[in-house]
């Protein structure tokens, strides 16, 4: 089985148009969503409805909690929260009533998927995660695998039954061994932070016992032009470059 995880979409439909595109050119048998479809990104209705259209199950991400709970807005910087407001006014009815019912964590493949922290963290980042809490983690992790996003960084911590090994994803094919356990950050589709502005999405091999990293070019200057026309915040659309 092949399963091609995404997250961290944040509106930006052009970076979406793209992974899917190089989706299907490459084998994919199962999708899974991490969340943060929406905040930042000048199209955020568009982009939960393509991936509801393409029947690709979602969790909730933090922007999402802040759109459908205004308690989670105190915890956004203020340019976050002018971007999570007007965001708000882009969504529809029915993308509203959606992102409501999404859940915090699920299982998809075999894996367990989260948008923070395992194991159903929407809020925590990865990096907020000690070594001894990480050694408690996996001492009873289930299942093996488990996929992050949050930090908009690739990510991989493996644990061998002995120690923890800790390292950034580079683009191309990782082996995996079949007895570690692993948290993988899946880095960002649509607002990479890891200096190199291509989209990023990861495509686990559960017989091969591979990851794979793939790096996708898009047309980032239409979406930093539709940013800046809508009135985001200027940050929006220069942190693409």
């Amino acid at each position: 089985m092949r399963l091609a995880v995404l997250s961290d979409i944040h509106g930006n439909w052009e970076a979406l148009k793209e992974v899917l595109a190089d989706m299907d050119r490459s084998r994919i048998d199962l999708t899974a969503c991490l969340g943060d479809n929406v905040g930042y990104g000048p199209r955020p209705d568009k982009v939960v409805r393509t991936v509801r259209q393409r029947d690709i199950p979602c969790i909730m991400g933090n922007h999402e909690l802040a759109v459908v709970d205004e308690a989670y807005l105190e915890w956004f910087n203020p340019e976050a929260q002018e971007s999570i407001l007007l965001t708000r006014s882009l969504l529809s009815a029915e993308t509203v009533e959606y992102i409501e019912g999404l859940k915090p964590s699920m299982v998809v493949g075999g894996c367990l998927c989260v948008h923070g922290t395992p194991p159903d963290s929407v809020t925590r980042y990865l990096f907020e995660m000690g070594y001894p809490e990480l050694l408690q983690w996996f001492s009873f992790a289930e299942p093996r695998i488990c996929f992050v996003g949050h930090t908009h960084e690739l990510e991989i911590i493996r644990y061998d039954g002995d120690d923890l090994a800790q390292s950034y994803l580079p683009e191309g094919v990782l082996k995996i061994h079949p007895e570690d356990r692993c948290i993988i950050n899946v880095g960002s589709v649509g607002q990479p932070r890891d200096g190199d502005n291509r989209a990023k999405y990861v495509v686990w091999d559960d017989e091969e016992n591979t990851l794979e990293v793939r790096f996708v070019p898009y047309d980032i200057q239409t979406t930093m032009d539709k940013i800046l026309e809508l009135g985001f915040p200027p940050f929006n659309a220069y942190r693409l470059l």
